[in-house]
């Protein structure tokens, strides 16, 4: 906050079209006069939750979107696998009426709903899948609802007078408070953290049950053309890993620490700025794991040669514009950062709504 309210005051320094300056020279040249400041406003431009609550607000937002990809990743997990459609019924989720539990089954049973390759194995002995599988409206949902509890922090926040003193001029009052305290950011932000890595954590099992011939009800190792000769999807499935584990560290809740400053007056803090800064990160690799799961799904349904929904083809369909069907291995990086790129761009949840179904 500092560093900004110096530029508006022509100090500091701020990059203008990619090169930093002062902050003298990026105001001329934005063309912008620098501020005079009156009264308080030096100190309001200091004292505050604004950043936090700024990266808080974008993060939300992606998360969000997140959701609704995961679930409809998941359903295409699901049809690679031959899933039995059984735990999605809502009969089931009616006894638990979590709210979120209740749209990820809603939204799974859409995405499946008139699949060829669902419809090939209705008669089979399956009776129950992997909890990765089955559990997915419970694991999608937890996480849906945690974040709801994010939003309504927010909107109050971002709403609010969060400097200090408050002046409050009918009343002929001025008050120092607490409201720059980022408690009920921080605690929100860890929360979403948590929440969303599990959306990461889930996605990565149901990549094994893909991956694995063990486990896979009739895919080849790996989902590779020649299994023993290629590596197929095995090494992007260690990128997943890899970023799971990084989750683990970073959603560590900043909310639980504190430390004194300035005397011991200000002897309890939120930590909040750690909580928005790993959040961001988690928000970034939530969205790699999802890349690689809509990648490794694509795969197997292909391979499976029947066709599924006609949404999820429409997901299918949006991948293969820029990562083909693997038929032997390559280098896989870039159609990885492009997959990436469009998971953040709702990419996935545009094309299925292309069909006329709607991700909640």
């Amino acid at each position: 906050l500092s560093h900004l309210a110096l530029v508006l005051i022509g100090e500091g320094e701020a990059c203008y079209r990619g090169t930093k300056m002062s902050g003298a020279q990026a105001m001329s040249k934005a063309g912008i006069s620098a501020v005079t400041l009156e009264a308080k406003e030096g100190l309001a431009l200091n004292n505050g939750t604004q950043v936090m609550a700024a990266i808080a607000a974008l993060s939300l937002i992606s998360a969000e979107n997140l959701c609704k990809q995961a679930d409809v990743l998941a359903a295409m997990s699901i049809d690679a696998l031959l899933g039995t459609p059984n735990a999605m019924n809502p009969l089931v989720h009616a006894l638990r009426p979590h709210p979120g539990q209740l749209i990820s089954a809603k939204n799974i049973n859409s995405l499946l709903k008139n699949s060829p390759l669902r419809d090939s194995h209705k008669n089979c002995a399956n009776v129950q899948d992997a909890y990765s599988l089955r559990c997915t409206p419970q694991a999608h949902g937890a996480a849906r609802d945690a974040l709801a509890y994010a939003r309504k922090v927010l909107e109050i926040e971002i709403n609010s007078a969060t400097d200090n003193p408050l002046i409050f001029p009918e009343e002929k009052q001025v008050i120092s408070g607490g409201n720059f305290h980022g408690e009920p950011l921080a605690i929100a932000m860890d929360t979403m953290a948590i929440a969303i890595s599990e959306l990461a954590n889930i996605s990565e099992r149901r990549m094994e049950q893909m991956l694995n011939p063990a486990l896979s009800r009739g895919l080849p190792a790996f989902l590779a053309h020649r299994p023993g000769l290629d590596s197929g999807y095995m090494i992007i499935q260690l990128t997943a890993a890899s970023l799971i584990s990084e989750n683990k560290v970073l959603t560590h809740p900043a909310s639980v620490d504190s430390i004194p400053t300035s005397a011991n007056q200000e002897d309890h803090v939120s930590m909040g700025s750690v909580s928005a800064i790993k959040l961001l990160q988690v928000v970034e690799n939530v969205s790699t794991v999802l890349a690689i799961e809509w990648m490794i799904a694509a795969q197997a349904i292909d391979i499976r040669e029947i066709k599924s929904s006609a949404a999820l083809e429409l997901a299918k369909a949006r991948l293969r514009e820029f990562s083909p069907r693997l038929a032997k291995d390559r280098v896989m990086y870039p159609e990885l950062h492009k997959s990436v790129a469009a998971i953040k761009e709702c990419a996935v949840l545009k094309a299925v709504e292309q069909s006329g179904i709607k991700i909640y």
